[in-house]
């Protein structure tokens, strides 16, 4: 297998992109192989890098089925239950405290009362 080609932060040449771009206009990689990557200096830890894809041979993003918006839908709805209380918090219930505010700070809730 040959070496990618490796340019510089910025200065891909027309053509290439990233997956975020690709999905940004609506396509994807499709099954392709790395064109080549582009690098930005890190200054701790190694260079930052990011595979370039060809925009021409990318294929266009699969819509989503009715079952992937269902699944979708549970998901979500599911980061947004509270396991203390079993009630919707109506946003995502942070990683940090595992319930909704409420739950988590009870004495707060009775002080603004």
């Amino acid at each position: 297998m040959a070496a990618l080609p490796v340019y510089p932060w910025r200065l891909a040449p027309d053509g290439l992109a990233t997956v975020r771009q690709l999905r940004a206009r609506g396509l994807r990689p499709g099954g392709q192989d790395v064109a080549a990557q582009i690098e930005r200096p890190r200054y701790r830890r190694g260079p930052l890098v990011a595979y370039l894809y060809e925009i021409d041979k990318a294929k266009p993003v699969r819509p989503m089925t009715p079952a992937k918006w269902a699944a979708l839908a549970k998901a979500n709805s599911a980061r947004r239950t509270c396991p203390e209380c079993e009630r919707d918090a109506g946003y995502v219930i942070p990683a940090s405290l595992g319930m909704c505010v409420p739950c988590a700070y009870p004495d707060d809730e009775q002080r603004a009362a």
